[in-house]
């Protein structure tokens, strides 16, 4: 059993900064994969980007250049760097995690998710 606990959402102006952060306790081996998902108002949860415990990084094409996960392990902890936010990154966000695997980018290839912690871009 993994728990996880998101912190860091807000409100920010378009072109401004967040930092999220998730810190997972329980079993390690269920966090091979963390990711981080979104899911704005009125739409599906997607893939934003995940990091293996290698810190192997993954990103959606949207974020790619703005957004950057990172890790540290021996805190059990995972990060999401959001720079040059824009309105279309309003969203709630949320931490997931799951064992080694191939596909990482899809909401079922998740066992693990945090409660989620919002983020609104707007001036």
């Amino acid at each position: 059993q993994v728990q996880l606990v998101e912190s860091g959402g807000g409100l920010v102006q378009p072109g401004g900064s967040l930092k999220l952060s998730c810190v997972a306790s329980g079993r390690t081996g269920d966090t091979y994969y963390m990711g981080w998902f979104r899911q704005p108002p009125g739409k599906e949860r997607e893939f934003v980007a995940a990091i293996s415990w290698y810190t192997v990084t993954h990103y959606t094409d949207s974020v790619k250049g703005r957004f950057a996960i990172s890790r540290d392990n021996a805190k059990n902890a995972v990060y999401l760097q959001m720079n040059s936010l824009k309105p279309e990154d309003t969203a709630v966000y949320y931490c997931a995690s799951k064992k080694m695997g191939v596909n990482i980018t899809r909401p079922s290839d998740y066992g693990y998710w945090g409660q989620g912690t919002e983020v609104t871009v707007s001036s």
